[in-house]
């Protein structure tokens, strides 16, 4: 029974000339209350005074609620600007009422007009108090009427501060979830103890175990959305040891533009969510000028920076974009992904970097005036064990694409390169090392600009730790780690591939281009916050175990090699890496020779000549650490 009632009066939103009507219902007994009130409760106004008074009232009410609307707003979502609206229209009904009154003492047309001004201000205040709570009245039997009757979980808000408030307000609104908010908590002293819409504030340090089993708290939100990453990691560490669901809502980007926030966007904590960065925001005019009408080539397109790069592109008011990859599953997935999104004006293209006369071809009917070099092998361990396909991706493909951009007279190349080209430590590292002194090497040869970016690991790329620790905590465990003391940066895709296109406008050419990476992350530390984030515990759900280093891998990365210096840019994160000059000659016949030796697949050979091309390149854990000069063991011996 009291369903079907719900269902039949209160679903539907009341339409506005009932509210019109209700709201002038009110005006018209408030004016006559005016009355009792100005003259100590004694009525003295007779029928054929009502009679000219009232119209007038009525009129003056009804031309006040249209120009405000203050009628159409939609009652059981009234809000502080239903409020204002209303009191805007009962001030122009004192407004235009005063008015009237003047205008009648001064046409001397009578007094029955004329009553006082007290009466008048005595309607605005009980319009204005009448009409606004009326309405949050209806507000809140509405709430109770639609409200289920079950009782649901109980929640705490963490952060008391403006997305806490919305977080709470959500929830408050949402009918079809019937959560109870017991709580907010706040690091902020002031607040503590203190209660916002009769919730209290709570010290982080009272919420503990007992106090959570004493609540029976089931789950706790972090809704703040200017924190520090370390801060949050620390907050989700302490909350995690409780036997609570975390969950956390998503940053303001992602809804702001869009539909409002709902409960459903506010999610269970990821390692994404502590791991993700400050969002840069691309509001850079000449970004748009700098694509504007341009055929723009990426090589590499598929994979997780070309991609992304590709995508971001898409935005611009380009002329042509050319996607140009091997991987022929990746790449049709690409262009699906276009079309169905309708992109105009973008090819896509299976070809190798290492052939030199397809990409020739390709240069030659497409005549790119910008070039985004993203292709190149990237994994560690498998390069160890292949330096063949390393050079002849690494080295002589980006040679090839590099030479081709001079032949063809291309206005950029932007290479991608790595944090691990810095004083490397295997072969990968290595050859994008010799990449980077190519590039480098070779402005002013010719019309074109040859920046590099350099940047280190992307999170949600291929190969990427986090996805390997999600497997392997869904096996049951355990999670493989080489070293407990390993450290690696992270930046999100998105972050990186924007620092690369305001590099590339940026570059005037022979600049190696240095993103700033933020803190490096504890690799341990990571695993464990992924095993507590899963409501497991370490060791007796997941253990982790050391493996020791693959060959080749790095206890922590850098950014900076030996005798690099770092010069600011205009953008905070982007520095520039102050690097020494190379003569092209010189570094063009070591790398003629590099790929000579790596023709005869000898590998030995091939990697002993890496060595003596980049002097910093020391083996680690390697067997081609044998290979190493007398001058770097010293260095390494020191070290």
């Amino acid at each position: 029974m009291l369903r079907r009632i719900r269902k039949q009066f209160f679903i539907r939103s009341a339409p506005s000339w009932l509210v019109l009507a209700i709201d002038l219902y009110w005006v018209v007994n408030n004016f006559l209350f005016a009355h009792l009130i100005r003259f100590n409760f004694r009525f003295s106004l007779d029928g054929s005074v009502l009679k000219i008074q009232l119209p007038v009232v009525i009129a003056i009410t009804v031309f006040s609620f249209l120009i405000t609307g203050s009628y159409k707003g939609i009652i059981r979502h009234t809000g502080s600007r239903d409020a204002i609206k209303v009191i805007m229209a009962s001030f122009l009904i004192m407004v235009f009422l005063m008015a009237t009154v003047f205008l009648v003492n001064y046409l001397n047309l009578g007094e029955i007009l004329d009553f006082p001004l007290s009466i008048i201000v005595i309607h605005f205040l009980l319009n204005t108090i009448v009409l606004i709570g009326l309405r949050f009245l209806f507000k809140i039997f509405y709430n109770i009427l639609f409200s289920s009757y079950k009782v649901g979980p109980k929640v705490m808000i963490y952060g008391a501060g403006e997305a806490g408030l919305l977080t709470y307000s959500i929830f408050n609104n949402d009918k079809a979830n019937n959560s109870q908010i017991c709580g907010f908590i706040d690091d902020d002293p002031r607040k503590h103890n203190k209660r916002i819409n009769g919730v209290r504030v709570y010290n982080p340090k009272d919420v503990t175990q007992e106090f959570i089993t004493a609540k029976r708290i089931t789950r706790i939100i972090i809704a703040m959305q200017f924190i520090k990453q370390s801060r949050l990691i620390e907050i989700v560490a302490q909350l995690t040891k409780l036997s609570v669901k975390v969950k956390i809502v998503p940053p303001t980007r992602t809804w702001i533009n869009g539909p409002n926030l709902k409960v459903g966007q506010i999610k269970s904590i990821k390692i994404e969510d502590l791991l993700g960065r400050s969002v840069i925001e691309m509001d850079n005019p000449e970004l748009q000028k700098e694509f504007d009408d341009k055929v723009v080539l990426i090589t590499g397109a598929a994979g997780s920076i070309g991609s992304e790069i590709c995508r971001q592109l898409a935005n611009f008011n380009y002329k042509h974009l050319i996607l140009v990859d091997q991987a022929e599953s990746d790449l049709y997935n690409l262009q699906q992904y276009f079309n169905y999104k309708k992109y105009q004006n973008i090819t896509c293209i299976v070809a190798d970097v290492r052939n030199e006369k397809r990409m020739d071809s390709i240069f030659e009917k497409f005549k790119p005036e910008m070039v985004f070099h993203a292709a190149a092998y990237k994994h560690v361990p498998f390069m160890e064990g292949n330096p063949y396909e390393a050079v002849l991706v690494n080295v002589f493909g980006t040679k090839t694409i590099a030479d081709l951009v001079i032949k063809h007279q291309a206005k950029k190349f932007v290479m991608v390169s790595t944090d691990k080209a810095v004083n490397p430590a295997n072969v990968m590292g290595a050859t994008k090392r010799i990449a980077e002194m190519y590039i480098t090497s070779l402005q002013g040869k010719g019309t074109s600009k040859f920046i590099t970016t350099r940047f280190g690991n992307v999170l949600g790329s291929s190969g990427s730790v986090i996805p390997l620790f999600k497997t392997q905590i869904k096996n049951g465990g355990p999670i493989t780690l080489t070293h407990k003391d390993i450290t690696r940066y992270f930046m999100t895709i998105p972050e990186a591939c924007q620092l690369v296109l305001e590099a590339g406008i940026m570059g005037d050419g022979g600049e190696i281009y240095v993103f700033d990476m933020g803190t490096p992350i504890k690799i341990y530390d990571l695993a464990l916050n992924m095993i507590q984030l899963s409501n497991l515990k370490y060791p007796e759900d997941i253990d982790i175990e050391i493996t020791g280093l693959r060959p080749g891998e790095k206890i922590y990365e850098e950014l900076l090699g030996d005798g690099e210096n770092c010069i600011p840019t205009h953008h905070s994160k982007i520095m520039i890496a102050k690097v020494k000059t190379m003569d092209v000659n010189e570094i063009q016949q070591k790398i003629n020779e590099l790929c000579v030796f790596n023709r005869e697949l000898n590998f030995e050979q091939t990697v002993s000549k890496m060595k003596e091309i980049v002097p910093e390149f020391l083996s680690n854990n390697s067997v081609y650490e044998k290979f190493d000069h007398i001058e770097q063991i010293k260095i390494k011996t020191e070290q």
